[in-house]
């Protein structure tokens, strides 16, 4: 037998109004057995007001009859019948009812004006935890948190949101459903669940999406929202009660409702933040495609050619060289090819880069021997220009991977090269920074637009004022890879006059740990 709890709840409230009447009419009783005293009808407005503000208007108005009638039984003459002999008793008695019942109103109206207050607030509070639990980055994570809130504030057994974004499902199940529950005859159908917020198994039920717009009540112990985004249904909110539960009122409904929609707007804005990054990806491929293209077909091709028509003109027979001649052929195929091998050594760093396969093998250096070594074998790089080395005295070892940080080093005074005058001065140096070594290549070429400065180490970018450079723009990319791999940071800005300067830093907390190893 089903037991309706409204009704039973309904029922409660008029008993226990009576019930106050009947002990203020035993109070009223015992105080006349002690002394006479009039007006004693107005003892009733108190429980007539505290009726009012606890259980509302109608239990209200039944106490305000009910002391009326049982004051002018017991304690009217003549008593036990509902006749009044004295007319000023009826005057008495008929102030005390409309007093009482206007009371009665009054109290029950602040009531129920302090309930909407407390379920707005409620509703409010609800809403304003969905939308912070909906920032979230992590999407089922967010949804796990909101059915869970749901679940609290609804006070059901169990709460399931689906939700589909960019065609990809997204479910969150929390709570549990009792085992004594008829579930297959009051749900129809199931499958299992996770873990509910006790730690027990609980057992959820699939259910058919709706197609309307609006929340069904599938039976008295499932109630279901659907969830809508660009008019389309995009997933639903699942509560399942108990076999005992109340059903859902209209303001909860309502509630409900404003969660699915900050759900569907939560959907298509995950779509959209979704549809931008694919349209982001595919121009910054395509970016790269075409930087890539130009590359193969300008700055590949051209040492490529020029290696060729050296090796043609030394292998013409017809031809008498001089051994000055061959040695400029042999000299432009050398450089032609290490700068096609710089090229090509570029482009497999910086997929190895971008691929996260990058693994230094760091040991420990001196960092001033790696300068020295590097500006030593640039020597006929920077033939044309001015290098100054400055290095700080007694700086500790730093673990790094030597042939890497070498060739950060030489993209770096290669770079210089390429921007800065011939006959001017490259300075490169070195100093502790902290708890890092930083490592400084400054020159005086035209330096760098501000614009530019954010973006002047991504792959394929070059400075638009500098573009008749031979090169594709890999050299600082693959170094600011390569010292981020190393735990470092790297950097750019203008020097005051004229010129740019680069550093890199590489932190030397390692370094201590690393040499007590090796002297183990």
């Amino acid at each position: 037998m089903i037991v309706d709890r409204p009704l039973v709840r309904t029922v409660r409230r008029y008993v226990v109004a009576l019930a106050a009447v009947g002990v203020t009419s035993v109070v009223i009783g015992a105080a006349l057995a002690v002394i006479a005293l009039g007006n004693l009808s107005t003892l009733y407005l108190v429980p007539v007001l505290l009726v009012a503000t606890r259980l509302g208007r109608g239990p209200a108005i039944v106490a305000s009859l009910a002391s009326f009638l049982i004051f002018d039984w017991f304690f009217v003459q003549p008593r036990h019948t509902l006749t009044i002999a004295d007319p000023g008793e009826w005057v008495s008695l008929t102030v005390f009812l409309i007093t009482a019942v206007i009371a009665s109103e009054l109290a029950a109206s602040e009531r129920a004006r302090a309930q909407i207050a407390v379920r707005r607030e409620r509703e409010a509070t609800l809403l304003y935890d969905a939308v912070r639990l909906m920032a979230d980055p992590d999407l089922d994570a967010a949804l796990r948190a909101v059915a869970d809130r749901v679940r609290a504030e609804m006070r059901v057994s169990g709460a399931e949101i689906d939700l589909t974004v960019a065609g990809h499902p997204h479910t969150a199940a929390v709570g549990t459903v009792s085992s004594k529950t008829a579930v297959t005859d009051l749900l129809g159908g199931g499958r299992a669940s996770s873990e509910g917020a006790s730690g027990q198994p609980g057992r959820w039920i699939r259910v058919v999406r709706p197609e309307s717009g609006r929340a069904i009540e599938r039976s008295r112990h499932r109630f279901e929202v659907p969830v809508r985004g660009g008019g389309l249904t995009v997933g639903r909110i699942s509560l399942v009660r108990d076999a005992d539960g109340d059903a859902f009122s209209e303001h909860q409904r309502r509630l409900l409702e404003l969660i699915a929609t900050q759900l569907g707007g939560l959907a298509g804005r995950a779509e959209l933040r979704e549809a931008t990054t694919r349209a982001e990806v595919l121009r910054r491929t395509d970016e790269l495609k075409t930087a890539l293209l130009n590359a193969v077909s300008h700055d590949l091709r051209t040492p490529l050619a020029s290696i060729i028509a050296s090796t043609g003109s030394l292998r013409q027979r017809d031809v008498s060289w001089t051994q000055e001649e061959r040695d400029e052929f042999i000299e432009a195929i050398e450089q032609q090819a290490e700068r096609l091998s710089r090229i090509v050594g570029n482009l497999l760093d910086l997929s190895r880069i971008e691929a996260g396969a990058l693994n230094p093998d760091k040991q420990l250096h001196d960092i001033a021997a790696l300068v020295d070594d590097v500006v030593g074998r640039l020597q006929d790089t920077t033939r044309h220009h001015v290098v100054q080395v400055t290095v700080e005295e007694d700086l500790p070892p730093v673990a790094l991977d030597e042939v890497q940080i070498d060739q950060v080093l030489s993209n770096l005074i290669e770079n210089a090269v390429k921007y800065a005058p011939s006959g001017t001065v490259i300075e490169v140096a070195a100093r502790r920074d902290g708890d890092a070594v930083s490592v400084e290549v400054a020159d005086a070429g035209p330096g760098i637009p501000p614009q530019d400065l954010e973006r002047v180490f991504a792959p394929f970018q070059r400075v638009a004022e500098r573009r008749s450079v031979a090169g594709l723009g890999l050299g600082l990319a693959v170094a600011r890879g390569l010292v981020e791999a190393h735990g470092g940071r790297i950097y750019v800005s203008n020097r005051a006059g004229r010129g740019s300067r680069f550093v890199f830093t590489l932190p030397i907390t390692a370094a201590p740990a690393m040499a007590e190893a090796a002297q183990r």
